[in-house]
């Protein structure tokens, strides 16, 4: 049939509509290794969850890939001579996604909320302001205690996140049903263990930037299912790519592949205080928990499970880190003083130990060779896997006497130790409680000499080594995987996914 003019001239309007529109309704998909739990920046506490705010909530402040605090909805800031006041001045065209406007009031509701929401985990990171008071419509002051250098590190994550007042206000604990930030992506819905989709925020003042109309969030436990979507083209890109299928990864034209060190660690935390389940010797003999240490071969891990593509660690901080205790190297594993401790502790046949473990493919691994190794120490571990959403429930909730989990770090080490270490904390789950410790940790996050803070970290660091509330096993490398044609993306050593300038070429 032949085509006159007129008709050629429809078509490629209608093929031009038709691009126009694929390319309006760009979609980037994005694998996470679990689910998110509530997205509520103060009561959330996942890795995957901080992944989905990056896109969804604006903070005060970021970092640079160097670990370098930079303006967000904050412009500048500045403390007071005795560091006891910090004055923020504020972006003017920042609107919420509900359409409230971000001034120097919302950032007072936003701390108020941090510091006096029952559920909120943002208390102890915030414990040192007393205060906030607005200077003017975008201007407002922290007045604080006493100095806090950790203050704006805490504002560069979950506390220095803004959510929209008139939407926090009228959902209270339930905020995190539909979430109201005001970042360059707004939340459009979510299905629990399926996905989770935001779009594009038109009102963004950075909006630009942005290239993706939509961006979905999917939870895919296993890592060979997850580089399977990837090469099959049902996702765009990965997070935690296992370091055993790294030379798949990389083997694959279609696929690239990024890294970047962490600043967090994965252990084993024991109960030693949470309600009923910490009433067994594990939680009260700190024998048993060096012995479990002891029994573990941490270099041999690192080859068995990570390819040797991660870190033995002991700490919370990993030992590249200027806060290491290098008096605390990692230590050579030791079976025969690791019976030798069951033995002291009344436990010369062995003991059982249950450890909770998320049910994604990294952690079971990992905890099938600690397994392996702590049996021929007499620990018989048995393992209850869980999805990521209901570990973390059941562990605030004291409903555990061990359980595989770790951080993905923070830039200022006060992020890695005070609120798990510290009586009462956010995220002290096992309730931990050393008043000792509590004081140096409280002296190191308070200081702004970096001397005192070291030799604070360090000696808090002699008595929980000893104490072994948590067993500490690695540090990992975030290593990300792209589809090739995505452009723009940078690693960061906080492991979030940052879309400033991300784009998928065509073609």
């Amino acid at each position: 049939m032949k085509l006159t003019k007129l008709t050629k001239l429809t078509l490629a309007a209608a093929l031009l509509g038709a691009t126009a529109l694929g390319a309006q309704a760009a979609d980037l998909r994005i694998a996470l290794q679990s689910d998110s739990d509530v997205l509520d920046p103060d009561q959330s506490r996942t890795f995957v969850g901080r992944i989905v705010y990056t896109a969804l909530c604006d903070k005060l402040v970021d970092i640079t890939p160097d670990l370098e605090i930079i303006p967000q909805l904050a412009t500048e800031w500045s403390f007071s001579e005795d560091g006891k006041q910090l004055t923020l001045k504020l972006r003017d065209d920042v609107v919420f996604h509900d359409g409230t406007p971000f001034d120097a009031e919302a950032v007072a509701a936003n701390i108020d909320r941090s510091q006096n929401l029952e559920e909120s985990r943002r208390k102890s990171e915030l414990s040192s302001v007393t205060g906030v008071e607005v200077l003017g419509s975008h201007e407002v002051r922290l007045d604080l205690t006493s100095p806090d250098a950790t203050l704006m590190a805490q504002l560069a994550d979950r506390a220095g996140m803004m959510v929209s007042p008139t939407a926090a206000t009228q959902a209270g604990a339930d905020f995190g049903l539909n979430p109201v930030c005001s970042g360059p992506y707004k939340f459009k819905e979510r299905v629990a263990q399926d996905r989770i989709v935001l779009e594009k925020f038109a009102d963004h003042y950075n909006a630009g930037e942005y290239h993706f109309d939509t961006v979905t969030y999917l939870p895919i436990p296993d890592t060979t299912v997850r580089l399977a979507n990837l090469q099959s083209g049902d996702i765009d890109m990965l997070e935690r790519l296992a370091a055993t299928d790294l030379a798949q990864a990389e083997g694959d034209s279609g696929i690239q592949v990024a890294s970047a060190v962490s600043l967090g660690y994965q252990g084993i935390t024991i109960n030693v205080a949470n309600g009923d389940k910490a009433d067994n010797p594990w939680g009260k003999d700190k024998r048993l928990r060096q012995a479990l240490s002891l029994s573990l071969d941490r270099e041999a891990i690192n080859q068995v499970v990570f390819n040797g593509a991660f870190a033995a660690g002991n700490q919370p901080f990993p030992p590249t880190s200027p806060w290491y205790n290098s008096d605390f190297p990692v230590p050579a594993r030791d079976v025969e003083q690791a019976k030798a401790l069951l033995a002291e502790a009344g436990f010369s046949d062995g003991i059982d130990l249950e450890v909770q473990v998320p049910n994604t493919t990294i952690p079971l691994q990992l905890m099938q060779v600690v397994q392996s190794m702590a049996s021929e120490a007499g620990i018989r571990i048995s393992l209850v896997s869980k999805e990521f959403a209901t570990l973390l429930s059941d562990q605030t909730a004291g409903d555990y006497t061990a359980s595989q989990i770790g951080w993905s770090g923070r830039v200022d080490p006060d992020g890695n130790i005070h609120q798990f270490m510290t009586t009462d904390a956010g995220l002290n789950d096992a309730k931990y409680s050393n008043p000792e410790v509590d004081a140096l940790l409280d002296t190191a996050r308070t200081s702004n000499d970096q001397q005192v803070r070291k030799e604070s970290y360090n000696a808090a660091r002699a008595i929980l080594n000893d104490e072994a509330p948590i067993v500490y096993i690695y540090h990992e490398t975030w290593i990300w995987a792209l589809d090739s044609a995505i452009t723009g993306f940078t690693p960061y050593p906080d492991g979030m996914i940052r879309l400033k300038g991300m784009k998928k070429e065509e073609g």
